[in-house]
Parts: structure tokens; sequence; C-alpha cells
């Protein structure tokens, strides 16, 4: 509709333009304070908007009362208003129920007429929820966070990625978050581990047979490379692959194309490669023993996975995290001050995995009573293992068991139903009261 005549149009407000923005945007001052947020915003965190402005951003996205930078966090504010360019950084955000989301934020200086940074512009990107049975990228840690960053960066792209990292340390999560966060998220994710087939059998899992190829071949086979159509292909263990398959590998990522074996046609196939290895390639390929045109085709994007040596602050929530997956574990939820700090006076050479195997048997060695730091066994001759297996035995005959039904209904009357103080009364998790409840 036509402005009256003479009369000029009304500008748009700040809050009506912020709020064209499809996801979640907030405008910051240079001491932290929230000056306008969009309704996305509000929604995310269910406040209203006198409940925000004039808070500061790591109030109410962290739940802490200081910069995020002094939390272990890179501070996307701190950044911009340093360089006055844009950046994009990964966090931890808390949601208004406490809960742990990772976000992608993209933040971008507002100047002022002498071209200085006066606010900063950033939208968040609430990344999707993810099987945490598959994910094992746990953990707030900057070393952590980085390669989180990096992976959701290369996700939505078709490039080939290359895992490198130590044994252990959680290639096969970083290669399902990538497929997770690609647009082939619908398609399957196909794992094959070149260390653990031989030679031959490496061949007729990636591109299948046909009838009569061979004596056996009773009918005919669909590799994992068709199995894969539209979808992520993860090859872990690549440089155990024999050279002569390394030559095949090579002509499907540059022809798209693949022949099973005893087969004559070329078939197409339309999928993503994601390959890792626990190996130095640069090495083997100076020892021959991998095709350097290979590598260089695998290498179009590196990713180095961190050693959990390196990210020890994640130690105490990777615990936890394998803890709500052990049968009985969450009721050790919190770890003692005490556990904490052996599990974090050690460098962990097996990496995430030997974490896991440790919290595993000293639940086994808890039986069913809290987790001592005695229990947190390391590598250690038989004889020692028997003497804490004993001291194990004698403390578990000599404390209380665990919880039983009565107790738990006895526990709830007392505490008209009360889940909460239910479980501080019984000493352990509300979890497990909701547990023995179901």
């Amino acid at each position: 509709m036509p402005c009256p005549p003479g009369k000029p149009p009304e500008k748009p407000s700040c809050e009506a333009i912020i709020n064209l923005f499809p996801d979640p945007f907030v405008i910051i001052d240079r001491n932290y304070l929230i000056v306008a947020a969009n309704q996305q915003y509000r929604d995310h965190y269910q406040v209203g908007d006198n409940d925000i402005v004039g808070r500061h951003c790591y109030e109410v996205s962290h739940h802490i009362n200081r910069p995020c930078s002094q939390n272990g966090e890179h501070c996307p504010l701190e950044e911009v208003v340093t360089t006055g360019r844009p950046t994009t950084v990964m966090h931890i955000h808390s949601t208004h129920h406490d809960h742990e989301e990772h976000v992608q934020l993209s933040a971008s200086p507002i100047l002022d007429a002498r071209g200085e940074v006066l606010y900063m512009g950033e939208t968040m990107h609430p990344l999707p929820h993810v099987n945490d049975r598959e994910m094992i990228l746990v953990g707030s840690s900057k070393p952590l966070l980085r390669l989180i960053s990096i992976l959701y960066r290369v996700a939505p792209t078709q490039s080939t990625v290359f895992l490198l990292g130590e044994s252990g340390v959680g290639k096969d999560c970083a290669a399902r978050y990538i497929h997770h966060h690609s647009d082939r998220s619908n398609a399957p994710f196909v794992v094959v581990d070149c260390g653990a087939l031989g030679e031959s059998l490496i061949e007729s899992e990636l591109f299948g047979y046909e009838k009569g190829a061979f004596t056996g071949a009773t009918q005919r086979k669909i590799g994992l490379f068709e199995a894969a159509n539209k979808g992520t292909l993860f090859i872990d263990e690549i440089c155990e692959l024999p050279l002569n398959l390394q030559t095949k590998l090579l002509r499907v990522l540059e022809t798209g194309s693949i022949r099973r074996i005893g087969g004559t046609e070329y078939i197409k196939v339309d999928v993503r490669i994601i390959a890792a290895t626990n190996r130095d390639p640069q090495e083997m390929v100076r020892n021959g023993k991998f095709r350097q045109d290979l590598y260089y085709r695998l290498s179009a994007f590196p990713v180095t996975v961190p050693a959990l040596r390196e990210r020890k602050d994640d130690i105490p929530l990777l615990a936890e995290f394998f803890l709500h997956h052990i049968e009985e574990g969450e009721q050790q939820i919190p770890l003692s001050p005490e556990v904490i700090e052996k599990l974090l006076d050690y460098d962990y050479p097996g990496n995430v995995r030997e974490l896991r195997n440790i919290i595993e048997r000293a639940v086994i060695l808890a039986a069913g009573n809290v987790i001592l730091p005695d229990y947190v066994v390391y590598e250690q001759s038989p004889r020692q293992h028997e003497r804490r297996t004993a001291t194990a035995s004698t403390h578990a005959a000599s404390t209380t068991t665990r919880i039983t039904r009565e107790q738990v209904l006895q526990a709830l009357e007392k505490c008209q139903g009360h889940r909460t103080r239910a479980a501080q009364m019984l000493g352990v998790s509300e979890r497990t009261i909701y547990r023995h409840i179901k």
C-alpha cells in the first residue's frame, strides 16, 4: 500500500529486521551485553525480551558468570573486536533445561561511522542431535571443538576426507559425524575395516562378484560400493589395503565406476569416500607401500583427530558418558574428585577406547558400590591384578549392596513420590530411581 502524500515511509525497527533472520540471531556490544535478540533466539532459550536484553551473552548461552574465553572456549566477540573481521566458531551452549548442545556461531562486526567495531551480530546454528551410542565426540576442550568445527565445515561438501590419528581416538565417530551432517545423511553409511580382512576378502567385500566368478561363488554378491550408493563409504585402516587394490580404488575415485569380480560391465556408483589410518601414509609412500597418486587423491581434505592426552579436559565428560551406557553405571555419577584425579594422571596410549575399557573395568570391580581410585586399573602385572581384585571384593563385602526394589519404594513413599529427594536419600542418581520405576 503506498504511503500518504507528503509522509515519508516509516523505517523498519531493529527488531523487525533481525526477526527476518531464520536462525537465532543476537547483537552484542563490546562489553558482552546483549542489546537485541530476535524471536528465534528468545524461543530457543525460552526467555522473554525483558529477560535477555542487558544480560551478558555468556550468562544466557553458557550459564556462567565470566566470558567463555576464561572458561576454555574461543570467544567470537573478542576476535571480531580485535580483527574487525567475521569469524565462525563451534561452541557448546546450555539450553533452558541445562542440557548441552553443539552450535556453530557465525559472527560479524557492526561498525560505527569511523569504521570501528561497535557491536557484533551473531547467528547461531544449533546442530541436530546425534545418536550418542554412535557419536563419541564428547567434550568441550579446544582441540575437540576445533575438530568438530572442521568436520562441520567439510560435511556438506562432496570432498573425500582422510582421517589421521592414533588407534582408538575415534576416527570412526568423526566419519559418522561427517555423514550425519552431510546431504547424504538419509542414505547408507557403510564401513569396511581393511585391517580385519584378508586381501581376497577385501576385494570381494568392496566390489562384489558375479555368480561363478570363483569356486564357491554360487550367486551374485553386491559389494560395499554398491551398498553405499548415494551415501558414504568409510574405509578404515586404508593403509592396510594391498597395492593392487589401491590401484582399483584409485580408479573408482577417478571414474565413479566399479566392476564386480568376474564381471564385464562397469557400474556407476555415487559414493562419498572417507578414509582413515593410524599409520604414517607419507612414510608408506616413501617406502613404496602406498601409492603416491592415491595418497594425493585421498588427501584433498586431511583431518587429524587429536589423541586423548591432547584433550585431557574431556576425560571427566567422557568417563561419565561411558558410565551412562553401562549397566548400573549411572549410579556412579558424579565420580569422586579422587577418581577423576587418577583418571587425569595417565596418558592413555589406547586413547578413548582404552578409557572406555578402564571405566567398564572400574564398574565391574566396584560390584554395585562407589568407584574408588583403586578400581581405576591401568596396565599391570597379573599379581597386581589379583591384589586389586581382592581389595575390590573385600570392599564390596563390607559396604552397602546395590539398592533393591523395596528400598526404592520405601524411599519414594517417605518423599511423597519426589524422585530427586528419594535419590538423595538412597545416595544414587535420579536416573537410577527412574530406571527402577520403569
